[in-house]
């Protein structure tokens, strides 16, 4: 089968990438080794090249800037690159995220699967901000024209399907797959005694703020303990830095103890994840963030967040710990109870260890994907 993928995110070599790059970067070359073809549609704002890497073939096609007008551009852009593909190799099956198929022509022989990775109304309840209409209206009329849908957890297909009509079309949960040959744990000997680790956009919503507010009991009970965050500084519309916010209230008792490294690329976490003693992600909205398996898959024990796919991820007392996001008290008793007991601590990570390559496996997601989209393909045949 000849399966295309339309995105912004397809990681190029020396540059960082977000969550849906990283799904990419495993399932397309995965897709290739099992015999099919893949192209994937980039767009950028570079100059338009075709290469092929992976084994796949990636078309970077150019986006516009322009005020008003590059929506329009962008999308009539990549439709002419997905009908320029099809007249040469016949796609079976075109894939994107929540707002890609607003205004791509429908065609009657390909299949379209959005992957719900988090789009404009997920984020905008879990956010509690208010809907942009436009984004919005696009995100709906993306939603018609699919014949299929694939959530990344369940908890994104609930708070998906509560604004959007899915309908009888075809539906499913399957988690993004990590890479386990890079995430391919770590001996307990490389831990540095009470190191915590961070690692996402230094923003509000992925919990930074009220970690760094948890220190303060940490350290009582723990005086060594130190955070080490990594992740790029939020910049908001008014040029403000999250990360200056963030300064401004550590005391100084505890700025030897929290350190902001920026951003680092993928390659770099597993050596970054084998040196913590422990991993905390406090995220108050989550698709399914692949940060925290991947800290598992290193054999690390992590402390996640009870919201949204937390449990769908960890199970409490077995293979990590759940916090309560938006509450530093409760996010500091889950380190404490953690570092207080290294046997414990030890006998959870192994857990999750293995918990997270039966779970994460690339083998058994890329049959789900298969299959999958064999059954969107074949219920749009009956239609």
């Amino acid at each position: 089968m000849h399966f295309c993928y339309l995105t912004n995110e397809y990681p190029k070599p020396g540059h960082a990438h977000g969550g849906i790059g990283s799904f990419l970067k495993v399932i397309c070359p995965a897709l290739v080794y099992a015999g099919h073809q893949v192209s994937v549609i980039n767009g950028t704002y570079g100059a338009r090249e075709i290469v092929t890497r992976d084994g796949l073939t990636i078309i970077y096609t150019p986006f516009s800037k322009k005020r008003g007008i590059a929506w329009l551009h962008n999308y009539n852009a990549v439709d002419r690159e997905l009908n320029d593909l099809h007249l040469v190799s016949p796609v079976d099956v075109v894939e994107g995220s929540e707002l890609s198929f607003a205004f791509i022509k429908k065609r009657k022989d390909i299949a379209f699967v959005i992957r719900m990775h988090g789009g404009h109304h997920f984020f905008a309840e879990g956010e509690q901000r208010k809907l942009n209409k436009w984004r919005g209206y696009q995100e709906k009329r993306s939603f018609t024209k699919s014949d299929g849908f694939i959530g990344v957890s369940q908890y994104v297909i609930n708070h998906t399907c509560k604004f959007l009509q899915i309908g009888n079309r075809p539906i499913r949960v399957i988690m993004n797959p990590i890479n386990l040959s890079l995430f391919s744990g770590a001996p307990f000997n490389e831990i540095v005694q009470f190191r915590m680790v961070f690692a996402g956009t230094i923003i509000e919503k992925k919990g930074i703020r009220q970690l760094v507010q948890a220190m303060d009991k940490i350290v009582v009970k723990f005086p060594l303990a130190e955070l080490h965050a990594y992740g790029r500084d939020w910049i908001d519309s008014e040029r403000h830095s999250f990360l200056g916010k963030l300064m401004d209230i550590i005391p100084d008792h505890l700025k030897k103890q929290i350190h902001f490294h920026g951003s680092v690329e993928q390659i770099d976490l597993p050596g970054i994840f084998s040196k913590s003693h422990l991993c905390v992600f406090p995220s108050h909205i989550e698709t399914l963030g692949l940060v925290a398996p991947e800290a598992m898959a290193m054999q690390r024990a992590v402390v996640y967040t009870q919201i949204g796919p937390g449990p769908e991820v960890i199970t409490p007392g077995e293979s990590g710990w759940l916090c309560d996001p938006h509450d530093p008290n409760d996010i500091a008793s889950k380190i404490i109870e953690a570092f207080s007991d290294e046997k414990e601590l030890r006998r959870r990570a192994e857990i999750g260890f293995k918990k997270v390559r039966k779970q994460f496996n690339i083998d058994s997601i890329l049959d789900q994907n298969i299959n999958f989209y064999k059954e969107v393909i074949e219920a749009k045949a009956r239609k």
